[in-house]
């Protein structure tokens, strides 16, 4: 594990919520120079602490209004049966999200989808589609509360 001091954990801070901040605004925010922060921000990118700067789309701006969470559990656990499914996973853009988790299922999906007929399809495509699937739960997100540690607007 990489050491990070406090100047470190502010900027990792600072960026979780505003990817977009300059050097100089972060500097102006943390106390240090901004070739300081350039420094830092560097070494916190090239050991893996931050892992990539992207635009949170709302799913509505690119067709996908519906969100959904599906548990999975799998028939067994065979490497065989565990890489098929997490090849689909990989190569199914409708999952944004995946998990393998404790408790009653063996995965957790998030999935963005056009419409109700979109996810009845992925899910016929999860269940038909992998001998590896023996059951799912599907709920249907109906508002979106908090998204990434952040509240969404009302």
């Amino acid at each position: 594990m990489t050491q990070i001091d406090d100047f470190d954990l502010k900027i990792l801070t600072l960026l979780e919520t505003n990817g977009r901040l300059t050097n100089q605004e972060l500097s102006d925010l943390v106390g240090l120079s901004a070739s300081q922060c350039s420094r830092r921000r560097i070494n916190l990118e090239q050991v893996g602490l931050i892992l990539g700067y992207h635009a949170r789309l709302s799913p509505d701006a690119v067709g996908l209004g519906m969100i959904g969470l599906i548990e999975v559990s799998l028939i067994n656990h065979t490497s065989d049966y565990v890489e098929s499914f997490h090849r689909m996973v990989a190569e199914q853009p409708a999952i944004v999200d995946a998990y393998k988790t404790t408790g009653d299922a063996d995965y957790l999906l998030k999935v963005a989808v056009k419409d109700l007929a979109g996810l009845s399809a992925l899910i016929s495509q999860l269940v038909a589609g992998h001998q590896s699937v023996s059951h799912v739960k599907t709920s249907v997100v109906l508002t979106r509360l908090k998204e990434n540690g952040v509240m969404m607007p009302v």
